[in-house]
C-alpha cells in the first residue's frame, strides 16, 4: 500500500473516532434516548458538542478531497517522498484540528486547516501534472 493510501485509512479511522467522541459528548448534553432516536425537535447542545459536530462535518469535506488525491496518486504512480510527507502533514493537521476546533483556538484552527488543505492541494496538483 502506498504511504498516501495508508494515511487515507488512518484518516478514515480518525473520522470514526471523531464521530464516536462527538456522539458521546452529545449524549451528555441531551441523553442517549435523544441521540438513539429520530432526533426530532429542537434541543440545545453545549458549545463543545456543537464544535465537535462541526469538526466531524469539516473532516468529511476535507477527507473527500484528500481521498481523491491519495487515490489519484496511487493510480497514476506519481506518489513521491513529497506527496507522502504531504499525506502525513494532512493527517497531523486533522488530528490537531479536532482540539483546536473543540476548544476554540482562534485563529489557530484556521491556520491548522490551511496546513492540511495546502498539503492536499500539493498532492492533487502532483497527481494532475
Amino acid at each position: 500500500m502506498t504511504p498516501e493510501l495508508t494515511v487515507l485509512v488512518l484518516a478514515a479511522l480518525l473520522q470514526f473516532v471523531q464521530i464516536v467522541v462527538a456522539g458521546a459528548v452529545m449524549n451528555r448534553d441531551v441523553g442517549v434516548e435523544y441521540n438513539a432516536g429520530p432526533r426530532d425537535g429542537n434541543v440545545e447542545f453545549s458549545p463543545l458538542t456543537g464544535r465537535l459536530r462541526r469538526a466531524v462535518d469539516n473532516h468529511f469535506e476535507a477527507l473527500a478531497l484528500f481521498t481523491i488525491a491519495a487515490v489519484a496518486l496511487a493510480l497514476t504512480g506519481k506518489g513521491s517522498s513529497v506527496t507522502a510527507a504531504c499525506a502525513w502533514i494532512y493527517l497531523a493537521a486533522r488530528i490537531i484540528y479536532v482540539p483546536a476546533y473543540a476548544y476554540g483556538w482562534s485563529p489557530w484552527r484556521s491556520v491548522i486547516f490551511g496546513v492540511g488543505a495546502t498539503a492536499t492541494l500539493v498532492m492533487l496538483l502532483t497527481a494532475l501534472f
